[in-house]
């Protein structure tokens, strides 16, 4: 049974004038998200900076949020990074958090061939009991998980399903095809859509941050078969998804939340500010759709 179907946040993380996780702020964005559908929360993902934070912020913001959440809906951690007994020690702490499900990011500069990628998630599945879900994101790994690696790995007790932000839909149909039992989310916000048409059970979303009624709304008329309801929400929002990745994710997103009046503040260097144009661009998008928090 997947974790969760619909549309999961990867949540940003808010930061104070003094570069700490601003926990008011946090707060508010759960709250926030709960009051609007949400079905699940991913914490200390990309979107979370979860490069730029230690361990103990990463554990911090879990107990937090699983506090704050309080089993409404599922909480995922991610706990990939590129050295497996790192990786399997913060997903034995997430676990120790109460997550539900870990989200495990391929490795990333070192890389790994294919027997060390599969010693990777079949180490980190089997130090913990809960759910993982693979995360396939070659545009920031340098990584491409075949089929037949995903069909392997996908033999593994508790992992699952997969992440799959490719952006290749030749690439998801024929994991649809070749397993039929692997959970697929779309790790786009663009292809949401074709990604549900093709058997996916959601999203893990950049653009919920700010529109999150809506992508709940869209991911759901997908699983239903209302296909039409949810082609409406994307192509309506499409130019606003696309100018939230003019830049580096998350800085396009934090800049969005910020002009909606959440203060998240500034991303971690090496994140800097965003370019004037593309938040004029943001700004002018945010009027036009009568985007709320």
């Amino acid at each position: 049974m997947a974790v969760f179907t619909g549309s999961g946040v990867a949540l940003a993380t808010p930061f104070d004038e003094k570069n700490r996780i601003n926990y008011d702020v946090y707060g508010q964005l759960i709250d926030f998200h709960l009051r609007n559908k949400t079905d699940a929360f991913i914490i200390n993902g990309t979107t979370g900076e979860s490069p730029t934070l230690s361990d103990e912020e990463k554990t911090e913001a879990l107990r937090f949020t699983m506090e704050r959440v309080g089993g409404k809906v599922p909480v995922i951690a991610g706990s990939g990074t590129n050295d497996t007994g790192h990786a399997v020690k913060i997903s034995k702490e997430a676990e120790k958090c109460g997550v539900d499900a870990l989200l495990v990011v391929t490795p990333y500069y070192n890389k790994g061939n294919e027997s060390g990628i599969y010693n990777y998630y079949k180490t980190i599945a089997e130090a913990v009991s809960i759910p993982i879900i693979i995360y396939t994101v070659p545009g920031r790994t340098g990584v491409n998980l075949s089929v037949p690696l995903l069909k392997k790995l996908s033999g593994v007790k508790n992992i699952i399903g997969v992440k799959d932000a490719t952006g290749n839909l030749s690439y998801t149909a024929q994991i649809a095809s070749e397993i039929p039992a692997f959970d697929i989310y779309s790790g786009n916000d663009d292809v949401v859509l074709p990604v549900m048409s093709l058997g996916g059970k959601g999203v893990i979303s950049v653009s919920a941050n700010i529109i999150p009624l809506e992508t709940h709304e869209m991911a759901a008329a997908a699983y239903n078969n209302n296909f039409a309801k949810a082609r409406e929400i994307q192509l309506k929002y499409l130019p606003l998804i696309n100018a939230l990745f003019y830049e580096v994710n998350p800085v396009p997103v934090k800049e969005a939340l910020n002009l909606l009046g959440v203060n998240v503040g500034p991303g971690r260097s090496p994140l800097g500010p965003i370019e004037e144009k593309n938040r004029v661009i943001l700004k002018e998008l945010i009027e036009k759709l009568g985007v709320r928090i």
